[in-house]
């Protein structure tokens, strides 16, 4: 059921940066705002508006290659779950997904593939790069690397916001935190097909942040069965809080069910997803909250379907494993018809 009396909040991130009054309420709005919704606008981010439209033409000149030149960087060759999908490779709670996207992470070499390491291991690895864009790489890499600043930057306003050191997740987040980037279009689906662009769901990391063309489809769940638009909004990200802040906080900070209806007939919808996780080998730690937010914590969510593991790289693969079973049982053969719960007590 859609709630059109319910409007996310606008946060000024370079508030933070001014001191004072204005950062004191700034950092009241980011608690409220992540505990409440767990999804809000960010603006005053510093990213040039410049660089968000080379990066939202990009992804409209890749996803106008022909299917042979897309497919060349197809999620099926990589082992590291990063590539191209065209519609309907994707599921979410089991239910395809109406998109095509491509997954794009840090650029980083392979680790050795040991069947008796940490199976997290198994994420990190190179790209695939599109030969016909010969600028592609150079401008998702930056973009990559501007959001992740931001990030990392509302991530040390949360810790202050929590009554934490500024630096609480430096330890699991520094030097090399796990990144993946989504360069996602939606094209129109007709209602006799149903309306999932994207189902249901949690991210599985510490931030999420997400670039809107003009096309609306967002929705985000604000109470049990209500549903929140998150419209397009000039010069603004949409932010939200994923699963590794609600292990950390013990749920004060929940992560937010969100999904995407597809557009009208006519219609498409492009978008650019960032996900910032910790480090794949560090365990999340548990913060020490101040009573008063202590006594508004709800616990971390119980979901036999979605268990949350404080180790990052476990919580990372699971969705991986689940969202691209084509790609799990073409290398991860081993993993595929385990439970989770089974692996991670053999790690």
């Amino acid at each position: 059921m859609p709630d059109s009396s319910f409007v996310l909040p606008v946060l000024d991130l370079a508030h933070f940066t001014q001191g004072g009054d204005l950062k004191n309420r700034f950092l009241d709005d980011l608690r409220n705002a992540a505990h409440k919704a767990g999804f809000f606008y960010l603006i005053g981010h510093g990213v040039p508006e410049s660089l968000n439209r080379e990066i939202l033409q990009q992804s409209a000149r890749f996803f106008a290659l022909p299917e042979e030149a897309k497919n060349q960087v197809a999620m099926i060759r990589s082992p590291h779950f990063r590539g191209y999908n065209r519609e309907g490779l994707e599921y979410t709670r089991g239910q395809r997904d109406w998109r095509e996207q491509m997954d794009i992470g840090a650029e980083r070499p392979a680790l050795l593939h040991d069947r008796q390491g940490p199976i997290w291991q198994r994420l990190q690895g190179p790209n695939q790069w599109p030969e016909a864009l010969p600028d592609f790489r150079e401008i998702v890499l930056h973009w990559q690397e501007r959001i992740t600043t931001v990030l990392t930057r509302i991530l040390q306003a949360l810790a202050l916001a929590l009554g934490q050191d500024e630096r609480v997740f430096s330890p699991v987040c520094d030097e090399v935190p796990h990144q993946l980037l989504k360069l996602i279009r939606y094209p129109a689906r007709h209602h006799s097909q149903g309306q999932q662009g994207v189902g249901a769901h949690k991210d599985s990391g510490l931030l999420s942040l997400i670039l809107q063309d003009e096309q609306s489809g967002l929705e985000v769940e604000t109470a049990p069965g209500i549903w929140t638009a998150a419209p397009p909004r000039k010069g603004a990200f949409v932010v939200n809080i994923a699963e590794l802040l609600e292990v950390a906080t013990g749920g004060y900070l929940r992560a937010s069910v969100h999904r995407v209806v597809s557009p009208r007939p006519g219609l498409e919808r492009l978008s650019v997803a960032f996900f910032l996780g910790a480090r794949l080998d560090a365990q999340m730690p548990v913060l020490n909250l101040p009573p008063a937010l202590v006594a508004e914590t709800r616990g971390v969510t119980v979901d036999p379907d979605n268990p949350l593991f404080s180790q990052v790289g476990l919580n990372a693969l699971k969705g991986r494993l689940r969202s691209h079973p084509d790609v799990a049982a073409r290398y991860h053969a081993d993993l595929v018809g385990r439970g989770l719960l089974d692996v991670v007590a053999e790690q």
